[in-house]
């Protein structure tokens, strides 16, 4: 009964939290997506979306004239944008629906858990997979393959990121690498935000493939939003309200 109930809860979440697609965030996605980034407005390439696949993913910057801001994005080959992996790493305390449980690639910890205990004030130990939306950004390795530091570029630990996935935007936060077990993969998120994106079949080894998923982060102190997250939240919707103000203030920079 448990697990049905936390099932449920879920389900409400998504349907509750997930916004649609601002007329400005869509403009922005039907004007990226078409365009290989090249030039200055490729940071950095070779990274893959899936193993055995091409190296043809890179993290790229578009600026907005008229305001001088940028954000950054992923990007791959022709129209391509990202996948969806599933990462369930951090504290899984509380599993709310076993879900996790089929992950073959389970971290006991993620990049910015120190991060995590100062923002919540000591109220969690790490992010949970299963309430936090947190995005796989960046790409840490020590074997001579491709790397990638979004703080080089402004990006800060645990600021707030926008998914467009299909009709639907949600807001989330930078709270993992990727590291060395496997190539330099790009398109990862938390199982919490997998599910308010694509509903409850994501599972720690069953996410979204198909490359349309654009992920959106913002540089600045200012996207970080500290201890006005709910940290301590009990589920995806309490944490997602927390950040949802914060997000709807960086989505407008999109022109």
């Amino acid at each position: 009964m448990r697990s049905i109930i936390a099932l449920a809860t879920l389900l409400g979440a998504q349907g509750i939290c997930a916004l649609s697609v601002p007329t400005n965030v869509r403009n922005f996605y039907n004007r990226v997506k078409p365009n290989t980034c090249t030039g200055t407005e490729k940071l950095k390439g070779g990274f893959y979306d899936q193993d055995g696949g091409s190296s043809q993913w890179s993290y790229c910057r578009k600026t907005f004239p008229d305001s001088g801001k940028h954000v950054i994005y992923l990007h791959g080959p022709s129209s391509k944008l990202a996948n969806m992996d599933i990462d369930c790493d951090g504290d899984l305390s509380n599993p709310v629906d076993g879900r996790c449980g089929s992950s073959d690639d389970t971290q006991g910890e993620t990049r910015w858990k120190a991060e995590v205990q100062a923002a919540s004030n000591g109220k969690i130990t790490d992010l949970n997979a299963n309430i936090h939306p947190y995005v796989v950004f960046g790409n840490e390795r020590a074997d001579g393959g491709a790397t990638f530091d979004p703080r080089s570029v402004g990006i800060k630990p645990l600021s707030v990121l926008a998914v467009v996935c299909g009709d639907k935007m949600i807001y989330g936060i930078w709270g993992d690498t990727n590291g060395d077990d496997g190539p330099p993969l790009v398109g990862e998120a938390s199982l919490s935000l997998a599910t308010a994106c694509f509903g409850t079949t994501m599972n720690g080894n069953n996410g979204h493939d198909e490359a349309d998923v654009l992920y959106i982060a913002f540089p600045g102190i200012d996207a970080v939003p500290g201890s006005s997250a709910n940290w301590g939240a009990g589920d995806f919707q309490q944490f997602e309200d927390s950040i949802t103000t914060l997000g709807n203030q960086l989505v407008a920079r999109l022109s």
